[in-house]
């Protein structure tokens, strides 16, 4: 038996915390079909947080953890808890690796747009933060987990260190978005999130990389030539950015037909992709890109980017577009709108890609991977 700890204090975030949560259940599963106690799992999570192993096995426990994110603080607190809790294996779930950890370490590199698009961050201070952060932990990390090829690629190229650790782990689809709801559950989230049938659909958070501005031109732009009455709804919350973007929308003549719905529970996700007729993410960069493989999964076509990891999750199986060309993005949006039955096979090839990126899959070989190190460094 090993005591593994884990790092799930982003389990609330979009993106890294749909990974985590899905990881660690994943990893429940695993344990729970085995061996009764094969290993024991060690949860740093944030006081919100701390009733987050009720539903795993007793072998999984919680260890609370105050200190703030990207702080000074958490890196010596973080080494005092994992100090304290004897581990045999550590697993940084993102890219902050305390200052000093007693024992062998995993590191799960998501993205590494920080360093790429380093005028993104809010301060000059964030961004040597991120740049002295990633070089310590893929430095210090026994095995790298990149959840894409693109993430393997950039790593390769930004560091130097060996390609042998880093491992290639897909993100996978939760099941909920590929059970077909029937037309009473859609009609009803719909209506409580204030959407109506037909529109497009967009997911993503306010960061600059996520392009809405752009995609909101494009879509003034083919609503302008092709005359569809479907409004383009956008999903996410965006504090403080919303009047930007509706101004945005009046200036092109769409105020009335773009609709900024915020932040929605993860009930009524799945519901607004397997009501929406067109899927838009042509984001400037992404380490995965988990909204399309989730789009896939619920049967709508993809218009998506032709570039860093969207290129190789969704080639043959979306409509690719060059993310900084309004015209090409607009261009793909009216093709889609007006030829139906090029919707339709795009909607069929991204749900059989989508089929291939499981979570369980994603637990399985991330276990392995603790294996391979623990075997490692025990013998």
């Amino acid at each position: 038996m090993a005591r593994i700890g884990i790092d799930a204090r982003k389990v609330r975030d979009f993106g890294i915390g749909v990974y985590v949560s899905n990881l660690i259940h994943g990893l429940a599963r695993i344990e729970a079909e085995g061996e009764a106690g094969a290993n024991e799992y060690v949860l740093f999570v944030r006081p919100e947080d701390r009733d987050f192993a009720e539903d795993l096995p007793p072998n999984f426990r919680s260890v609370v953890e105050r200190s703030p994110v990207y702080s000074v603080r958490e890196i010596a607190m973080m080494t005092w808890r994992i100090s304290r809790s004897s581990l045999d294996l550590y697993h940084a779930t993102h890219y902050v690796l305390p200052a000093v950890v007693p024992c062998p370490t995993v590191v799960t590199i998501h993205d590494i747009i920080h360093l790429l698009y380093p005028g993104f961050l809010p301060s000059r201070a964030a961004s040597l933060y991120a740049q002295r952060m990633f070089r310590h932990s893929v430095g210090r990390a026994d095995r790298i987990i990149a959840v894409s090829r693109n993430t393997q690629r950039d790593l390769l190229d930004y560091f130097d260190i060996q390609e042998e650790k880093i491992h290639v782990v897909y993100n996978g689809v939760e099941d909920r978005f590929r059970r077909l709801l029937s037309e009473d559950e859609l009609d009803a989230h719909l209506k409580a999130a204030g959407v109506r049938q037909p529109y497009m659909l967009f997911v993503g958070n306010p960061k600059p990389h996520k392009n809405l501005d752009r995609v909101i031109k494009a879509y003034a732009r083919a609503r302008s030539r092709a005359g569809f009455d479907a409004p383009l709804v956008c999903v996410g919350a965006r504090p403080g950015s919303d009047f930007k973007l509706e101004r945005r929308a009046r200036q092109l003549g769409v105020g009335d037909h773009v609709q900024l719905v915020g932040h929605v529970s993860a009930s009524v996700l799945p519901a607004l992709y397997q009501g929406a007729s067109l899927f838009l993410y042509p984001t400037l960069y992404e380490g995965f890109g988990l909204p399309v493989v989730e789009a896939m999964a619920s049967r709508v076509p993809v218009i998506t980017s032709n570039t860093s990891s969207l290129d190789e999750i969704a080639r043959g199986y979306a409509e690719l577009v060059n993310p900084l060309e309004v015209e090409e993005i607009a261009t793909a949006i009216e093709r889609c709108m007006k030829d139906r039955g090029h919707a339709r096979q795009l909607t069929d090839r991204g749900a059989s890609r989508a089929a291939g990126f499981q979570w369980q899959t994603a637990a399985e070989s991330t276990l392995a991977i603790y294996r391979d190190v623990l075997g490692e460094t025990g013998s």
